[in-house]
């Protein structure tokens, strides 16, 4: 799953990006809300945890911003004492919160029980495409109701597509979101790896080449 972490503290943000990363998590690190927005506004992530209090602007109005654009959990940090943030906080779009200091577990916890309430309110429905359903939230596939394993990055390709429901994916957006890297020597990666998913589903029409372009999920 992909974190998207906006916090200006160095150290504190690196320990954060650290622990999510060692929890599976794929990290994007902004510092801040300018930056928060747009990466929001470019590859949707699964999760935000949004420092509420940015150097750039108000947390609140970031909080707001993203809420007008997605339905992303907001899990809002704050320091120790700021109950006014944390209110507003919630008032304005954030589903949770957890204050500064914090333990990695308690993180942790709070971004799972963020994700579970939220995905009972349509945050990373199942996306259907022929007989092959791809559930975002479990990270499962099947195919005519039989579960297919496929491996992280593999599933992550997936994903990718199926969040953009049909429309055409860029190589260059593909290889950033799913490998970080734009590099075109990854091309070939991304080329197997869609030849894997259409064998392991057994449905080739499912990953449909867009010539010259990308790829796009099949109907």
């Amino acid at each position: 799953m992909r974190a998207l972490l906006v916090e200006d503290d160095e150290v504190l943000g690196g320990a954060m990006a650290k622990a999510l990363g060692t929890a599976g998590f794929r990290v994007r690190h902004v510092t801040s809300g300018a930056a928060a927005l747009a990466a929001v506004r470019e590859s949707e992530p699964d999760v935000v945890l949004l420092d509420m209090g940015l150097p750039d602007r108000d947390g609140i109005g970031v909080c707001r911003g993203i809420r007008a654009v997605s339905r992303v959990p907001i899990l809002a940090v704050t320091g120790r004492g700021a109950v006014e943030a944390r209110v507003s906080g919630l008032r304005n779009g954030a589903d949770d919160y957890i204050v500064k200091p914090f333990l990695v577990e308690e993180l942790l916890a709070r971004i799972d029980a963020v994700l579970r309430r939220t995905r009972g309110l349509g945050v990373a429905p199942a996306v259907v495409a022929g007989d092959v359903e791809i559930d975002l939230a479990r990270r499962a596939v099947t195919v005519a109701g039989a579960e297919v394993g496929l491996a992280r990055k593999e599933f992550d390709l997936l994903a990718a597509l199926a969040r953009r429901e049909g429309a055409v994916v860029a190589r260059d957006e593909l290889l950033d979101e799913v490998w970080g890297t734009t590099d075109s020597s990854a091309r070939r990666t991304l080329e197997a790896h869609v030849a894997l998913v259409r064998s392991k589903l057994g449905r080739p029409e499912v990953i449909v080449t867009a010539r010259g372009v990308g790829y796009r999920l099949g109907k």
